[in-house]
C-alpha cells in the first residue's frame, strides 16, 4: 500500500507514485517504469494464455488463439528484465493478431528465485543476463521451435522471431542459426560488441549469413546504439531481404509504453511494419 504524504489532497508526485507502485504489483519491471507511464493492456479474451515447460526446464509464457486450427507462430524473446509482464503483454498482442506467441524465459538458469523483474539496480540486473551466453540462448530457442513444432495448434511452416534490447540482438542471431524462421523483427538490438563483451559474433558480422529476412527497428536517438552502427549495418543488409528503419524521433526502447522512452507515434508505426514484414514473408 502506498501512504501518501498529503491526506487533503493529491500533488502529481503522489499520483506518480501510486502508479508506479500498480505498475510494479501488476508484474512490470521495477528498473525502469516511467513516472507517467500508461502501459497498453491487451485483454486476454478469445485467448489462450499462460506458462507451460519446455524440454529442459526451460519456461515459457505462451498467448494464442483459443480457435481451432494452425496458426503461425512468433518467438517473442524478452529484453534484460525477463518475462515481465510487458512481454506478456506483447505477446497476447500478436495472439489478438492470430499468432501463437511464445516467450522463453531466457534467464531462469541464472535466476532461480525469480527476482530479476524486482531489481532496481542494472549492474544486479546484468550480473544475471550475462550468465546466458549465446550459445545457450541460442539452445534455448532451438528448444523452443522444436517444441512448437509438435503443438497442435502450431503451423510448423510459419514461424518467425522477434526481440526487444537484448533481444534484438538474439533476432539477428537466431535468424542466422534457424532456417526454421521465415522471418525476423529486431527492435533496437545491439548491432556490435561493446568493450569487455562476451567473445562471440555479433550481427554485424553475421549480416551475410541471414536464413530469414530481418527488419530492423532503431531509433535515432538511442545512446547506446550509435546512428554510425545502424547505418554500417544498413550497408551490410544491401542486395539482401533484410532491412533496418531508423527512427529520427525515437529512443532506445521506443515501443515500451511502460518506459519514459515510450514513443507511440514511431512505436505504432514500426509496429504495424513488422506484422506486414512477417505476412510479406509467408508468417
Amino acid at each position: 500500500m502506498v501512504t501518501l504524504t498529503r491526506p487533503d489532497s493529491f500533488a502529481p508526485e503522489d499520483l506518480a507514485l501510486s502508479r508506479r507502485a500498480m505498475l510494479l504489483a501488476a508484474g512490470y519491471a521495477a528498473f525502469d517504469i516511467g513516472a507517467n507511464a500508461q502501459p497498453i493492456s491487451t485483454a486476454a479474451d478469445g485467448l489462450v494464455t499462460g506458462w507451460e515447460t519446455l524440454p529442459g526446464g526451460l519456461p515459457a509464457f505462451v498467448a494464442r488463439p483459443s480457435g481451432k486450427g494452425k496458426h503461425p507462430t512468433v518467438i517473442v524473446v524478452n529484453e534484460v528484465f525477463g518475462v515481465h509482464e510487458w512481454i506478456k503483454d506483447v505477446a497476447r498482442r500478436f495472439a489478438k493478431a492470430g499468432y501463437v506467441a511464445i516467450a522463453p524465459e531466457f534467464f531462469f538458469r541464472g535466476d532461480p528465485d525469480k527476482t530479476l523483474g524486482t531489481l532496481k539496480e542494472f549492474p544486479a540486473i546484468l550480473a544475471i543476463v550475462n550468465k546466458a551466453g549465446n550459445e545457450q540462448v541460442m539452445g534455448d530457442v532451438k528448444t523452443t521451435l522444436d517444441w512448437a513444432a509438435a503443438q497442435s495448434f502450431v503451423d510448423a511452416k510459419k514461424f518467425a522471431i522477434t526481440g526487444f534490447c537484448w533481444g534484438g540482438a538474439v533476432t539477428w542471431m537466431a535468424a542466422a542459426r534457424f532456417p526454421q524462421l521465415k522471418a525476423g523483427g529486431a527492435w533496437y538490438g545491439r548491432i556490435k560488441g561493446a568493450p569487455g563483451a562476451e567473445n562471440r559474433k555479433w550481427p554485424l558480422e553475421i549480416a551475410g549469413e541471414l536464413k530469414a529476412p530481418v527488419l530492423g527497428l532503431y531509433g535515432a536517438l538511442d545512446k547506446g546504439i550509435p546512428v554510425a552502427d545502424v547505418a554500417e549495418m544498413q550497408a551490410a543488409l544491401k542486395g539482401t531481404k533484410s532491412d533496418i528503419i531508423l527512427y529520427p524521433n525515437a529512443d532506445h526502447g521506443f515501443l515500451a509504453d511502460y518506459r519514459p522512452s515510450y514513443n507511440a507515434e514511431a512505436g505504432k508505426d514500426a509496429w504495424a511494419k513488422l506484422l506486414a514484414h512477417f505476412k510479406a514473408n509467408g508468417v
